[in-house]
């Protein structure tokens, strides 16, 4: 029985390693995991996530996608919302103090956040908490007794504040504040586990520490890597315009998924994707030899990211639409029409009303950089005369048909 318990644990333990940069310590962890199956209890699994912005993208799954491979492990997830800690904004990795966001803010936020994580979580198997719930009724004792429990010394040696404190850069009181109170979260949950990015170590480990100061067994930190961008070079960001959005539509993920560098292709498929990893190395060992091009490991990918998101009919589709555009140089049939009775646009704007560009700034970039065109022919003019039935594209993957209205 016991040697069957063992073989239980070391088998979860192998699989949680997949895509996982640092667990610390991994031994406590492989101990947790034998006494849960021991006493078959799960573990309590804690992610914590400030809704600092109104979407998520591919980037931000590479954790979800963890803690979904423990729900189907049997343990139990807890997504803590951040709405308290989001009022300050989490330092890390900041080389100034952050904006504090407002109380609307973050209400809006955390509600598009529940709406996109569970297209990758398993919304029965997830407990969601507000860390408002504990930290906003705290008085100020007993503030003070959790500031009590670190030292400024200690706070310095995190990597963004000791760099911003030698440079001269100010530092809010405030900011300490953070990382106690991340670690006080994992503290009211008494987290078996902590999950986060590579940059969010140290805050990790603070967790660890407030749980042995409230006599509690400390947390195992789990660690993931950064996700690269589609430009293989920067992280993923929706503010360097590399992002790949969980809400975007299936035709511009594939799009998207299909311009990644080579050497991104196996990354993606370890850390966003559920396809076992003895078929992503022999895929890996395939590229290397040339058996398998790179451009049909991407549309495997492509569509593997899809069906997570929404279903294979919809990757299917997208992979159809994608030949289409870019194999036969055609048109696709299902483009959006817009109805108007207007016979001439100023462009920038019209494309920015369409939704084909963020701004009319963005438009007349488009415009100038030859990223526009009308019925196949490439437009550069601000101003265009609407017929009935012309196609504008913008890029390689947006299209609009002009309905005219007599």
């Amino acid at each position: 029985m016991e040697n069957s318990i063992a073989q239980q644990a070391a088998e979860q333990l192998e699989m949680i390693r997949r895509g996982v940069v640092d667990i610390i310590p991994e031994d406590e962890l492989k101990d947790k995991l034998y006494a849960s199956i021991e006493n078959n209890k799960p573990l309590r699994i804690k992610l914590g996530l400030d809704p600092t912005a109104p979407d998520i993208h591919l980037g931000h799954t590479v954790v979800l996608n963890k803690l979904r491979q423990f729900q189907d492990l049997g343990h139990e997830v807890h997504l803590i919302i951040g709405d308290f800690t989001a009022r300050i904004g989490d330092p890390s990795g900041k080389s100034e103090t952050r904006k504090q966001l407002s109380t609307e803010e973050i209400a809006v936020n955390a509600r598009t956040y529940q709406e996109q994580i569970f297209k990758v979580l398993d919304k029965d198997k997830t407990i969601i908490r507000y860390n408002s719930e504990w930290l906003q009724n705290m008085n100020l004792v007993d503030v003070l007794n959790l500031a009590g429990k670190y030292t400024v010394a200690r706070m310095l040696e995190r990597d963004d504040f000791s760099k911003r404190y030698k440079e001269g850069m100010p530092i809010g009181i405030h900011e300490f504040f953070y990382p106690l109170m991340q670690g006080f979260d994992s503290v009211v949950l008494q987290a078996d586990v902590e999950m986060g990015g590579t940059d969010q170590t140290f805050n990790l480990l603070v967790g660890r520490n407030l749980q042995r100061e409230y006599d509690q067994e400390p947390q195992i930190a789990l660690t993931m890597p950064i996700l690269e961008g589609t430009d293989g070079i920067q992280k993923m960001s929706k503010s360097l315009g590399n992002y790949i959005g969980v809400n975007e539509d299936p035709h511009e993920i594939f799009g998207k998924t299909m311009s990644i560098t080579d050497d991104l292709i196996c990354r993606y498929f370890e850390l966003v994707t559920r396809v076992p990893m003895p078929e992503i190395e022999e895929m890996k060992v395939q590229m290397e030899k040339g058996s398998l091009n790179p451009r049909d490991a991407k549309i495997k990918l492509a569509k593997e990211i899809i069906t997570i998101f929404y279903n294979e009919e919809e990757a299917d589709k997208a992979e159809e639409r994608f030949k289409l555009i870019f194999t036969k140089h055609d048109i696709p049939d299902d483009i959006p029409e817009v109805q108007t009775q207007e016979r001439e646009v100023w462009l920038p704007k019209f494309l920015s009303e369409q939704g084909m560009v963020q701004s009319t700034s963005e438009g007349r970039r488009m415009l100038q950089q030859d990223g526009v065109k009308v019925n196949g022919q490439k437009h550069a003019e601000e101003n265009l005369v609407l017929e009935n039935d012309m196609v504008i594209q913008v890029g390689k993957r947006k299209f609009l048909k002009i309905i005219q209205n007599d």
